[in-house]
């Protein structure tokens, strides 16, 4: 297994930044003050942690239906020699926000969001006949926040 070694910054930026960027004209100066840092220090560190795979995304979290849009947890049933093949294709597809593994029927579980909430049955149909597979499509009837802190 590859693993990386984090230095202390590298750990209090994650943890830090896990609590979001305050509502400031210049919120990378503020938070690179908090942590005693320089901001092009924050931001030379934080793309380093993006190009070595240690954070696979780092970008704001946006309420799509508020903002007109359409959300939904999706998931399909792939036979493990079509897995591989499938994640890519899934994969290139914008409106997938991301996809994972489960250890279930239900293997490929991945996330749709669309500029619109017509256009989630669209995309469902698209990837029904690009895979040749049912799609799952689970939206969501309730809201719950969980807030997740993954101290590191």
């Amino acid at each position: 297994m590859n693993t990386l070694t984090l230095d202390t910054r590298d750990r209090a930026i994650i943890n830090r930044l896990q609590d979001g960027l305050p509502l400031v004209l210049h919120p990378f100066v503020a938070v690179a003050a908090e942590l005693g840092l320089s901001e092009q220090e924050l931001l030379e560190r934080l793309a380093h942690l993006r190009a070595t795979g240690v954070l696979s995304r780092f970008g704001p979290m946006y309420h799509a239906e508020r903002l007109g849009g359409g959300l939904t947890l999706a998931a399909l049933a792939v036979p493990e020699a079509d897995y591989e093949r499938t994640a890519d294709l899934l994969n290139t597809l914008p409106e997938v926000a991301h996809n994972y593994r489960r250890e279930h029927e239900l293997n490929m579980w991945f996330v749709l969001a669309t500029e619109t909430s017509a256009r989630i049955p669209q995309v469902v149909t698209e990837i029904e006949s690009a895979t040749g597979l049912t799609v799952f499509n689970m939206p969501k009837e309730r809201e719950f926040y969980v807030r997740l802190h993954l101290p590191v």
